[in-house]
């Protein structure tokens, strides 16, 4: 018998059943939106190439099926099925392919059969090889312009956010200086309407002048926290590394802040007897670690005592710890405190008016660029003690490198 031209008699009922099958198939969900045609795809050139490799009278061909099954591993790549999806095509295939021959095949002499089926089950399988390699090759290639194009985008973002970070800190520098103007004017004003005790709206006055005195320092601290922030993403914040007397450093900044706990009813206490003498780092950004944790502990404390120690450690390091007794940080919070604009602590005082929410991310990133480390242990309602960690000889050549 010519199993060959019956198959090519019975191409378009194999398709019909094929499609149909498809359809229904649970697990091939890729083709809900796609046509007849577009799902048929190149199937019929591997049904003419089968009927080629099938024919007696002709010689065995598989170029054909190679050339149809690349074509439709490339289509089935770029309308997106999945390699199981596939598969499950092929199967669905064979299996039409023998239910519509079946009553023929079983006309034909057992040699006849065997050389039928074995062919077909040659033909499917090199077709669904070949299928398989083009559409894998198509997804590399696909892989590969995703990686090019998001490398472009990656550097593209990269230009834009150096760019923005060089316009930030040239806003912020404009800001600054008509702000720094506002707050001298105001505090000037302030002064006077305090002397002349004639004015009968004094009061009044007065109010509205340290309004704007108070909101003026806080955006005049939210704009130089940011711009610290910036220095340091864009690595521009460098370090002048000089011996520093620890205890003279932390006593300057206790006196600043001195003020501030006395006003809330707070205890500062400083346990500094074990602090090393002298260290080798920086002592504007030591400074400013110190002062920003100390700020932080009396902001978020109510009552009770902010307190200071320091000690030597070993491998020549030592640690400075700020405690408070204040608000605590709840768990799921301590891991994004320092992060910038973060501001954590109990649900009633989530947010406090005077924090610009960089106190602490400004902190972890100067306690990095000392080549130190800092550690956090907080409960909610008790109070948090932050911990750094600092080497006592920070060289130069290393505070380059950073």
């Amino acid at each position: 018998m010519d199993f060959s031209q019956l198959l090519l008699d019975k191409t378009n009922a194999i398709l019909e059943k094929w499609v149909e099958a498809v359809r229904q198939d649970e697990q091939i969900e890729s083709d809900d939106n796609l046509s007849k045609s577009a799902l048929e795809n190149h199937l019929s050139y591997v049904l003419a190439a089968m009927a080629t490799v099938l024919s007696e009278s002709k010689t065995s061909e598989i170029q054909p099926i190679v050339k149809a099954s690349l074509h439709h591993g490339v289509l089935r790549a770029e309308q997106g099925f999945e390699p199981i999806e596939i598969a499950r095509e092929y199967s669905l295939l064979r299996q039409v392919i023998f239910s519509i021959l079946e009553p023929d095949l079983l006309q034909g002499s057992p040699p006849e059969l065997i050389r039928a089926v074995r062919l077909i089950d040659a033909v499917v399988d090199e077709a669904t090889s070949q299928c398989f390699n083009s559409y894998v090759d198509e997804r590399l290639e696909g892989l590969e312009q995703l990686h090019s194009q998001l490398k472009l985008t990656n550097q593209e973002l990269t230009r834009l956010v150096r760019a923005n970070q060089d316009n930030f800190s040239h806003l912020a520098h404009e800001l600054r200086t008509p702000l720094t103007s506002i707050i001298g004017y105001s505090d000037l004003f302030l002064r006077k309407q305090r002397q002349n005790a004639a004015i009968q709206d004094s009061f009044a006055n007065l109010e509205h002048i340290e309004r704007v005195l108070r909101n003026g320092r806080q955006l005049l601290r939210l704009i130089n926290d940011s711009l610290e922030v910036s220095r340091y993403e864009a690595g521009k914040m460098n370090l002048q590394v000089v011996p520093t007397d620890v205890r003279s450093l932390i006593k300057n900044v206790i006196e600043v802040l001195e003020p501030l706990a006395r006003a809330k009813g707070i205890k500062m206490v400083v346990e500094c007897d074990r602090a090393p003498e002298q260290v080798l780092t920086d002592s504007l950004r030591l400074q400013q670690i110190v002062t920003n944790l100390a700020s932080n502990a009396i902001r978020y404390t109510d009552s009770g005592s902010v307190k200071v120690t320091c000690q030597v450690l070993a491998d020549n390091k030592w640690a400075i710890a700020v405690s408070d007794t204040g608000i605590g940080i709840a768990p799921e919070d301590q891991t994004i405190i320092f992060d910038p604009f973060v501001q954590a602590g109990s649900t009633n005082k989530l947010h406090l008016p005077d924090s610009t929410g960089l106190g602490l991310a400004i902190v972890s990133r100067l306690v990095k660029l000392l080549q130190g480390k800092i550690e956090l242990v907080s409960q909610v309602g008790v109070g948090s003690k932050f911990t750094v960690i600092l080497p006592s000889l920070l060289t130069s050549e290393a505070a380059s490198s950073m």
